[in-house]
């Protein structure tokens, strides 16, 4: 069980209860999200630790780790990942100022971003801890994936860009991370991280419910300002942020179901609209973040 007895962002040991959230996908058990009170960083407390979480992964509902086509929210799922990964790419080219180089991409899962960019011409190395995740990825796209441990083998300085997509969130040593990004990140690179936003319009409105809490999976609950905090600490600036705001549509919905609502397709499209517009007016309300980091 990991308890966290000291802020990982600021070192205090003063919390306070912020959420108390179901895991409905794997466990049905409840974790409690408490609050630094000293920096406000949110945190998932006594979620198995690492070596236990494999089988909170295990369900056929965790669609980011499976190539189901069936059903409304994994055919919303799977179109909207189409769109996004040419946005992606074309996030990446212009943030790093290159369409060819060296790429890292984190957590890659079954493979499809890294794949993607390969196939536009960049040098991709790419870590999963996923087994099966894996091997999706090489049986489908020849590609072959690292497992999580190679992360601490690779060169130092040796990637113009690096890539987490909704993956920090999920990392047990996060300070340990963060400072492996910046041996690895080259020092004119481009960290490129996205994670949901606790602080969203679409968190506000269904608080302990909220899909994107995603208890025990995600450990952290990353704020616009404390991510900001956590570069600064391990000696990054963030140069640009941008919404997510097609994650808003998908997480609703799933906060819907997770209420037992009828109709928890409509209504969630319905919430994810008014998020996205919110999102439009203050980007920082926005469901997901992307977030761009260079070495300061």
């Amino acid at each position: 069980m990991l308890v966290i007895t000291e802020c990982p962002l600021c070192g205090s040991t003063q919390f306070k209860h912020e959420n108390s959230c179901t895991d409905f996908y794997a466990s049905g058990a409840q974790f409690d999200v408490l609050s630094c009170l000293s920096c406000g960083f949110k945190f998932t407390q006594n979620a198995p630790s690492e070596s236990e979480m494999g089988p909170y992964y295990e369900s056929p509902d965790y669609i980011s780790h499976t190539n189901i086509k069936l059903g409304p929210m994994n055919i919303l799922y799977h179109n909207v990942r189409r769109h996004m990964l040419k946005r992606k790419a074309t996030l990446v080219a212009r943030e790093a100022h290159r369409h060819k180089g060296h790429l890292l991409d984190v957590g890659t899962g079954t493979g499809y971003f890294a794949i993607t960019m390969q196939l536009l011409g960049w040098d991709v190395k790419a870590v999963e801890k996923s087994e099966a995740a894996r091997k999706f990825a090489l049986d489908n796209f020849e590609l072959e994936v690292l497992p999580d441990e190679a992360l601490y083998s690779l060169p130092a300085a040796s990637f113009d860009v690096i890539t987490l997509w909704h993956v920090m969130e999920h990392i047990e040593p996060l300070n340990q991370l963060w400072e492996r990004l910046h041996e690895l990140l080259s020092d004119k690179g481009t960290l490129i991280i996205a994670v949901p936003n606790s602080e969203s319009y679409d968190a506000k409105v269904y608080g302990d419910n909220w899909a994107a809490y995603d208890v025990p999976r995600h450990l952290w609950h990353f704020t616009p300002d404390t991510i900001n905090q956590f570069a600064m600490k391990h000696g990054f600036k963030m140069t640009n942020h941008y919404p997510m705001p097609y994650d808003a549509f998908y997480v609703s919905i799933l906060s819907e179901k997770n209420m037992k609502r009828s109709l928890a397709f409509v209504r969630g499209m319905w919430t994810g609209a008014k998020a996205a517009l919110q999102s439009l007016g203050k980007k920082e309300k926005s469901s997901s973040m992307i977030y761009v980091f260079r070495k300061k």
